[in-house]
């Protein structure tokens, strides 16, 4: 039994930071990264920012990469985490 408890507080701790990184942050606004910040990570990623919005906990991110392609992403304001949904703050 002890083992089984184990095996799963290891899986929810390696899952956690995941599922955490899946969402807008709802920590106050004194906790978030600010834009800048992002927006070196993303030009040092390759990116030209056209703007960065705030949508309820997420940043917004409109730019485009280095063949010219438009790009549409969400970060945690908190933790600049990329999430998989874009649209992500547009709630």
């Amino acid at each position: 039994m002890k083992r089984i408890f184990v095996l799963t507080a290891a899986v929810l701790a390696m899952t956690a930071p995941a599922l955490a990184a899946g969402k807008c942050s709802t920590a106050p606004k004194a906790n978030w990264q600010p834009k800048t910040a992002l927006e070196t990570k993303l030009k040092a990623d390759g990116l030209t920012v056209r703007q960065i919005k705030v949508e309820s906990g997420c940043y917004e991110v409109y730019a485009t990469d280095k063949s010219g392609k438009r790009v549409n992403a969400a970060y945690n304001a908190e933790t600049l985490a990329k999430l998989d949904n874009a649209e992500a703050g547009e709630n």
